[in-house]
C-alpha cells in the first residue's frame, strides 16, 4: 500500500479508537516518524496531509529538515523524538521546533540555553521512564506514587525544569513496553496520565500534552488519553 494508503488506514484507527474513548479525532496530534526515511517519502506524506513529522537521531534530521523544508517551508513542524546528548543541544535547538525527549535537568538548561542565544523559545515534552526499563532513558518515575523518594526527585526536577525561561514546557512523553501485554501497556499509559495529573495540581503547572503510544499501541495509549502519539512503520512500512 502507498503511504497515502497507509496515513488513512491510521486515520481510521484513530477514529476508532476516539469513538471507543468518547474523544474527538481532531484532539489528536499524529507524528509521522520518519526516521531512516527520504525526503522523498516525507514529501508524499506532507502531500497526503501530514503536517508533523520526528526524528530519533540529531545528524539524520539535520540532513533531511532543509531539504524537506525547502519545498514546504512552515507547513511541516519538526519533532526530536530520540535521546539527545547534550553536546548536540545546539544542533537541535537549530533545526527542531519540539523537543519530546528532554530526559534530564541537564539537558533541559542548555536547550534552554541555546534557545535563548536564538531568541526563541522551544516547546518540549519531558520524557518518562514511567515502566522502569533500564534500557529506556528519561526521567525516573517508576512506582512514583508509591516511592517517595522516586516522587520527590521527580517533583525538584521538573519544577526546576518548567522554570526555565525559554522553555515552553507542553508535557510528557512516554514508551510502553515493546512486547508487553495489553494489560501492562494500559498500565503504563494510564500512569502517566495520572502522574500528569497529579503535577499539575501540586506544581501548579500546565501540562496538556501527554505524547504516548506508537506503532504497536497506540489505540490503547489514545482510549488512555494520549493528545500526541508517534508512528513509523504503520506509515512508512518496515525500516531497513
Amino acid at each position: 500500500m502507498s503511504i497515502r494508503d497507509n496515513i488513512r488506514r491510521v486515520e481510521d484507527c484513530i477514529a476508532d479508537a476516539c469513538a471507543r474513548a468518547k474523544r474527538d479525532p481532531a484532539d489528536i496530534a499524529l507524528v509521522a516518524i520518519s526516521k531512516q526515511k527520504t525526503a522523498a517519502d516525507i514529501l508524499e506524506a506532507v502531500e497526503a496531509g501530514l503536517r508533523h513529522f520526528g526524528e530519533n537521531r540529531v545528524e539524520e534530521g539535520v540532513e533531511k529538515i532543509p531539504q524537506v523544508n525547502e519545498f514546504c517551508g512552515d507547513r511541516v513542524v519538526w519533532h526530536m523524538v530520540g535521546h539527545v546528548q547534550s553536546r548536540k543541544a545546539k544542533r537541535v535547538v537549530s533545526c527542531f521546533d519540539i523537543v519530546q525527549s528532554v530526559d534530564s535537568l541537564r539537558l533541559a538548561r542548555r536547550l534552554s540555553r541555546f534557545a535563548g542565544e536564538a531568541q526563541r523559545r522551544l516547546k518540549v515534552f519531558l520524557e518518562i521512564n514511567v515502566s522502569g526499563e533500564a534500557s529506556k532513558y528519561g526521567l525516573a518515575g517508576y512506582n512514583w506514587c508509591r516511592d517517595a523518594s522516586v516522587r520527590d526527585c521527580l517533583w525538584r526536577d521538573v519544577g526546576a525544569i518548567a522554570d526555565l525561561p525559554q522553555l515552553d514546557l507542553r508535557g510528557l512523553m512516554t514508551m510502553a513496553p515493546y512486547d508487553a501485554d495489553e494489560r501492562a501497556v494500559r498500565r503504563v499509559f494510564a500512569d502517566l496520565r495520572a502522574l500528569r495529573d497529579a503535577m499539575t495540581v501540586s506544581l501548579d503547572i500546565a501540562l496538556p500534552e501527554l505524547s504516548m503510544g506508537m506503532t504497536n499501541d497506540y489505540p490503547i495509549a489514545i482510549e488512555e488519553g494520549a493528545t500526541t502519539i508517534r508512528i513509523g512503520r504503520a506509515i512508512f512500512g518496515e525500516r531497513q
